[in-house]
């Protein structure tokens, strides 16, 4: 889980180093401060709310996690309400664990809110130094490159390595037909979709709770999270639900399933958000606006090319999440409608590795170009 979850906190974390002002280093370095206290002291302050925010979300999908401890048949709170609502058809027993989850969940929440408090830090004058690359000689250069190659040998290489040798056995090459291929298609359409409503509903709720902190705003950004809480079998029954009672007519579509990663999900595109715009300072807008600036080109030309980082970052969470979401999908897909996440659960659920392993590469195959989203902006500076 270590290994699954650490991205949270890396990509939040490099999302804050890339947008920070080395300038502040530079002074503490120029005040005689040690290079171990500016980071103590300067940096990893500067980093807070980024850094909290991936710790939460970390929690949050272990806490909710059903794919990996089905597979693994580690009795977890997701997995027995699983097993009372599928297996023994108890609702009240699987209520009674999703509200023990929920309120686990909630103590996390609170946690971090209280953790991060009020904390904004902005960039107040015109001396704004972007980080540059920094060249190792070769002791720092083996040093990093083992560190890294160990964390992406363990974490990509060793798995895919497992992945590509399962997937060339006669027995996976069988199952490459037409159907295969519209698991892949479902995967991406649904995963693309429930990112881009995703970022479109949770780029007002953050920016209104940055800005305009209200109760109103602050309590809705807060509901926000709640999907995040709740265990996947709950959540996708509380919308199939909600669907049947006041939309019927969607009863059995795919809008139901985008509904559903959108409530679930939207958390991780919030966590991305609000530290990006808690970085921005409000003045940049002000200004705009004193400059004859309307809200809608104030947006378009200052907060969204200031917040883009965030927002890549919002999109490529929330798409990856959903690229690999199960039990919502299990419960909610139309009659015949699989995923590759799917597939592989019913797979690898038998023991049948070598069926599974195509759509588990498919599925970190898709992820690629979302993940290359996140570097091009080096890419374009190198």
């Amino acid at each position: 889980m270590a290994l699954d979850t650490f991205p949270f906190v890396y990509l939040l974390s490099r999302s804050a180093l890339l947008s920070m002002n080395v300038s502040f280093e530079e002074v503490a370095r120029a005040s005689g401060v040690s290079r171990l206290s500016t980071l103590w002291r300067v940096t990893l302050p500067l980093m807070r709310p980024s850094i909290a925010a991936g710790v939460a979300l970390v929690i949050l999908y272990v806490v909710s996690d059903f794919g990996a401890v089905s597979l693994l048949r580690y009795q977890t709170l997701t997995y027995a309400v699983f097993q009372q609502m599928t297996g023994r058809s108890d609702n009240t027993a699987a209520s009674i664990l999703s509200l023990l989850l929920v309120g686990l969940a909630l103590i996390f929440l609170i946690s971090e809110r209280w953790f991060r408090q009020r904390s904004r830090f902005y960039q107040t004058t015109g001396r704004y130094r972007a980080p540059q690359r920094r060249q190792y000689g070769w002791l720092g250069t083996v040093a990093v490159t083992g560190y890294l190659g160990l964390i992406v040998g363990s974490a990509f290489a060793l798995p895919a390595s497992l992945l590509i040798q399962w997937s060339l056995s006669p027995e996976a090459q069988a199952t490459l037909d037409s159907r295969f291929f519209g698991f892949v298609w479902n995967s991406g359409i649904l995963a693309a979709s429930a990112a881009t409503g995703g970022v479109l509903i949770g780029l007002p709720l953050a920016y209104l709770a940055s800005r305009r902190p209200t109760i109103l705003n602050l309590g809705c950004l807060q509901a926000a999270y709640a999907g995040y809480v709740l265990p996947g079998p709950v959540a996708a029954l509380a919308v199939l639900v909600l669907f049947t009672k006041l939309a019927p007519v969607f009863y059995g579509s795919v809008l139901i399933l985008i509904v559903a990663y959108v409530i679930h999900f939207l958390p991780a595109g919030l966590q991305s958000l609000e530290p990006a715009l808690q970085h921005m300072s409000p003045n940049l807008e002000e200004v705009a606006r004193t400059l004859g600036l309307g809200m809608r080109d104030t947006w378009r030309r200052v907060t969204l090319p200031l917040v883009r980082n965030g927002f890549v970052v919002a999109w490529v969470l929330m798409f990856l999440q959903t690229m690999k979401e199960l039990p919502a999908t299990l419960l909610l897909r139309p009659v015949g409608f699989d995923t590759l996440a799917i597939r592989v659960w019913m797979e690898a659920s038998e023991e049948y590795y070598q069926l599974a392993a195509p759509s588990a590469l498919l599925i970190v195959l898709l992820s690629l170009p979302a993940l290359a989203l996140l570097v091009s902006k080096d890419w374009r500076a190198a």
